[in-house]
């Protein structure tokens, strides 16, 4: 089972899970970079308070313009960059009971941006740190080293067949643009991936960083949620 998913700076639980959920995520960075999308920032919320946010936002250079593609897209000033993902992240979860999980994910956070100025190396090891972090078995691939079709759902559907995959797994928001056609035709079904919405965890799901939550409970009790989302999907899949 496969997820298609953008790079994203410490992603939102509700991605985060999606991945979780997947054998394999294919970091979709061959697309067109969007300022007002999670590639470059992510909202952080306090872990006692956390109706307390705030955005961590990288400043981002574009090399082509508009049509600069997330691989392309570059940091202004990577050592800026790095002290303020250091500042910000210390400053909402350092008092944490389990700082030093979210410490493991800063430090690779860190370290990349010690070695690379790539705006999608920086979320996609923000992405990994954090799925290591909680156990997950999977493996990461790139899109961009996997030829495709230009079409939306054609390159979705040769990325999933490219690796094998025997069911993609889509979120909600991308199954209101998807054409189930492509996938038919290789004989791949895709499964609506559905974000739980009951317990505090959730509630901020689409909203803020998992790193609140990884604060919060701890990623043996994160981990614990995000099986329980991965197995509910794997038995439709046995279904």
């Amino acid at each position: 089972m496969c997820a298609i998913h953008q790079p994203n700076l410490f992603p939102r639980l509700s991605t985060l899970a999606k991945l979780y959920a997947a054998d394999r995520w294919i970091v979709l960075d061959d697309v067109q970079f969007t300022r007002r999308d999670y590639q470059h920032r992510a909202r952080l919320a306090d872990r006692d308070e956390p109706a307390r946010q705030q955005w961590l936002t990288l400043p981002t250079h574009l090399p082509q313009g508009r049509p600069t593609l997330i691989s392309q897209a570059r940091l202004v000033d990577p050592q800026r960059s790095r002290k303020t993902v250091q500042l910000l992240v210390r400053q909402y979860y350092s008092r944490s009971p389990h700082w030093q999980a979210v410490s493991d994910v800063l430090d690779q956070v860190l370290d990349t941006l010690d070695t690379s100025d790539r705006v999608a190396d920086i979320a996609r090891t923000s992405t990994t740190a954090l799925l290591t972090v909680l156990g997950w078995p999977g493996d990461v691939l790139a899109s961009s080293e996997i030829p495709t079709r230009p079409g939306r759902s054609e390159r979705l559907a040769d990325l999933a067949e490219a690796i094998g995959s025997t069911h993609y797994l889509c979120g909600t928001g991308g199954l209101r643009y998807l054409d189930a056609d492509p996938f038919d035709a290789y004989g791949i079904p895709v499964l609506p991936f559905y974000t739980p919405t009951n317990g505090p965890l959730w509630l901020r799901a689409r909203r803020v960083s998992s790193l609140w939550a990884l604060g919060l409970t701890g990623p043996g009790e994160l981990a614990k949620e995000l099986a329980a989302r991965r197995e509910a999907h794997s038995l439709r899949v046995r279904a």
